[in-house]
């Protein structure tokens, strides 16, 4: 049984549309199968779910490339720093921290490892699990510019609305479980 089969197997009975989507998002040929398993585990580590992250890092290592499974990682963990920085930069009031170097680095982002067109889609990915607008629309739009069709930036989104949801509910799941073990 494949890992991603197991964690369809732990969701809850009235979570049958995530494990369809699941199934779904894995099986389209809408992106690369590394694209695809790229964006999953970038999706994954966006989640934070320990069970998701677990099943879907061995899942992408059986079809990414070391270099690949690498720089979704690093995209998550580059999204995860601007998606806070540019989400406070485009909901502040005040303008002038739109004019604002941001000091961060982001020397990933010049040079991630594989092709720019799969790491924009992976922080496209990560991005809308973080729900970073001024992100989305800068991903997007260089993909865009690159290429990428609407069905394609469609799909790596349908990656990182079911991957969140798959994670929220089994985290609420087993938060469920502790409370209903405390009160018995």
């Amino acid at each position: 049984m494949s890992n991603i089969e197991t964690l369809k197997n732990a969701l809850p009975a009235y979570a049958k549309d995530l494990k369809l989507n699941l199934s779904s998002i894995a099986a389209d040929t809408t992106l690369t199968p590394q694209q695809t398993y790229g964006g999953l585990l970038a999706a994954a580590m966006a989640s934070r779910s320990e069970a998701v992250i677990e099943a879907i890092s061995a899942e992408a290592a059986a079809v990414l490339s070391r270099e690949a499974f690498d720089a979704a990682k690093t995209a998550a963990a580059i999204m995860a720093m601007n998606n806070i920085y540019y989400r406070f930069v485009h909901l502040a009031s005040e303008p002038e921290y739109g004019t604002l170097p941001a000091r961060l680095r982001m020397n990933a982002l010049a040079n991630p490892g594989v092709d720019k067109v799969d790491f924009e889609l992976w922080s496209l990915i990560v991005s809308a699990v973080n729900g970073c607008g001024l992100c989305i629309d800068s991903h997007e739009k260089v993909l865009r510019k690159a290429g990428v069709s609407t069905l394609q930036v469609q799909q790596a989104v349908r990656i990182a609305a079911v991957v969140h949801a798959v994670s929220v509910t089994l985290e609420a799941e087993s938060f469920s479980a502790q409370l209903v073990a405390v009160a018995a």
